[in-house]
């Protein structure tokens, strides 16, 4: 006889076994969102990186030097 899992609140816990994908369509879909995925992470970083501005934080620089002579 199997013995089940539970949590500490009653829900039962799901196997590593139950969790992976049974049919040929749902590992399909499984790698298509996991690639879609990553692939938009990396379309972000790229962006990010061909329009990024290093002076665009020079003017908080400039209100935190002065709050720091007007304190000190």
């Amino acid at each position: 006889m199997e013995r089940t899992g539970f949590e500490p609140f009653g829900e039962q816990l799901v196997s590593a076994t139950d969790a992976q994908p049974k049919s040929r369509a749902s590992k399909l879909l499984l790698r298509v969102g996991t690639g879609l995925f990553w692939s938009l992470v990396a379309g972000i970083v790229l962006a990010r990186a061909a329009f990024f501005e290093p002076g665009v934080y020079d003017g908080f620089s400039r209100v935190a030097s002065l709050a720091k002579s007007l304190i000190f």
